[in-house]
């Protein structure tokens, strides 16, 4: 399924809307999903299921591995965070694991508690975005 940036990200403002219960012009690019949309950790659930949905064709699941789309249980592993903050293998693994989040200003910091910042609706359509296309090519 190729579809431009726009295009996804207005499939995502509505699934935003609906998930989080947000008026379409709250739904901005920069808006972070917790801080600004009000995002709960429950809501990570619902968001990663209707994107599922949304994405989806019948040729085509669009699947979300857990931990795939949103940081999951990163406190399970000494060598990632250590005093409440990213250890350089943590910052390798976000790196990694995240690409879609822009953790540039954050290596500065890399406080657990400044890690839900990273994720805004332009994360999402940059997540969006990179699955769709590595999709399309392993086709």
């Amino acid at each position: 399924m190729s579809m431009s940036p726009d295009d996804i990200f207005a499939r995502i403002r509505e699934v935003l809307e609906e998930a989080l219960g947000v008026d379409e012009d709250e739904v901005t690019p920069e808006a972070k999903l917790v801080s600004d949309l009000g995002a709960e950790s429950i809501d990570f659930l619902d968001i990663q299921f209707r994107l599922e949905k949304t994405f989806s064709t019948d040729e085509r699941p669009f699947k979300i591995e857990q931990g795939e789309l949103f940081p999951e249980n990163l406190m399970d592993n000494p060598d990632w965070v250590q005093n409440d903050a990213f250890t350089d293998a943590g910052m390798a693994m976000l790196r990694e694991r995240m690409g879609h989040l822009d953790l540039d200003a954050f290596d500065a910091d890399r406080s657990l508690s400044g890690i839900a910042d990273l994720i805004t609706v332009h994360s999402l359509v940059l997540f969006v975005q990179g699955k769709l296309n590595s999709e399309t090519t392993a086709a």
